[in-house]
């Protein structure tokens, strides 16, 4: 019996010895620990057998069964110290590495061109004025003199929201925000998102960016309006760029004129970008409608303003050479990082 019980000890010990030096892994450490030494293990079921040695054996069978037991814990701790030493090592700083070049980002080309309008329009002494994306139907419409046929109030034209508010088609409501909350004289630009039920294409997608301006004193004209739209095409195109108005409708201003600036591709001399005219169509402006005014309590036998808006993505293009709108959208890092 005493034999047995030994060559089961000394086994043990070449067992763990051997599996040590196959996979001295963590899992695999307690792994072994817990077969050979835990409440289960080997050596918990070789103590009951020390019952059956022989009195004259029993002190040297204790001996051989702890000093096994104690090579068996020993074995598992140094593998266990080796295991975290190797690990630490591998997670260790190699300060000998070339350091990692951080990139630098920067802005998109949209909230280049923003920052820029905004800017120059500051310098001609507006304030920037933000108002909420959704937005309900008068201030979208209604005080902006917008009749009720009009196409841009059609479900093919405006997202609707099932409470009968809508995602602003314009930012021209912030201009009633502001009119309806201080008093004149006023002078703001509010740059922002817009959103309309456009079929993506090279030109037009379903959300775009406007900045519009707004300007209510006494005396304004239409002079006014031209200088401030003159002065902005030569800070943003350059002192070259002309500009002419032409007359249109718009529901909110009158008189409406559409203003174009001098072809930057050709300077004013015709290409295929200015289809030969020289002249490129920016967007709309025109002196405030007086019902406009009323709707917002101001008398306008008292108060004049104008009002101009410009489309963000459409300066992007014009200023970066940009052939397609969607490209300022798919974040496509071979294209943004030319920018």
């Amino acid at each position: 019996m005493s034999c047995e019980l030994l060559e089961k000890l000394q086994q043990a010990v070449a067992d763990v010895e051997a599996q040590l030096k196959v996979d001295a892994s963590k899992d695999n450490i307690e792994k072994l620990r817990i077969a050979f030494l835990g409440r289960n293990g080997l050596f918990p079921a070789l103590s009951k057998e020390m019952g059956g040695v022989p009195k004259e054996l029993k002190k040297d069978v204790g001996i051989a069964f702890n000093s096994s037991r104690k090579a068996i814990e020993e074995a598992l701790e140094n593998a266990k110290n080796a295991f975290a030493v190797k690990e630490e090592a591998a997670n260790a700083l190699d300060v000998t590495l070339n350091g990692r070049e951080w990139e630098i980002g920067h802005k998109h080309p949209i909230s280049i061109m923003i920052d820029e309008c905004v800017n120059t329009f500051r310098r001609m002494g507006f304030i920037v004025a933000e108002g909420p994306e959704v937005e309900d139907v008068y201030h979208n419409f209604d005080a902006l003199n917008t009749p009720k046929d009009h196409p841009s109030r059609d479900e093919g034209d405006t997202f609707y929201f099932a409470d009968g508010r809508l995602l602003r088609t314009q930012t021209s409501p912030v201009q009633i925000r502001v009119m309806e909350s201080q008093e004149p004289p006023i002078r703001i630009v509010a740059p922002g998102r817009c959103f309309r039920r456009d079929t993506p294409d090279a030109t037009h997608g379903m959300n775009f960016h406007q900045i519009e301006g707004l300007y209510i004193d006494k005396n304004v004209s239409l002079a006014d309006l031209k200088s401030v739209l003159q002065q902005f095409a030569h800070e943003v195109f350059g002192e070259k760029v002309s500009i002419r108005l032409r007359p249109h409708f718009f529901p909110f201003t009158e008189p409406s004129v559409e203003y174009d600036f001098s072809c930057i591709m050709c300077g004013g001399k015709g290409c295929n970008v200015c289809k030969n005219s020289g002249y490129i169509e920016i967007a709309g402006a025109g002196m405030v409608d007086p019902n406009v005014l009323r709707n917002v309590g101001l008398d306008p036998e008292i108060w004049s303003g104008f009002a101009f808006g410009l489309g963000i993505e459409r300066l992007a293009m014009l200023r970066y050479r940009i052939g397609d709108i969607r490209y300022l959208y798919e974040n496509d890092v071979r294209f943004l990082e030319q920018f």
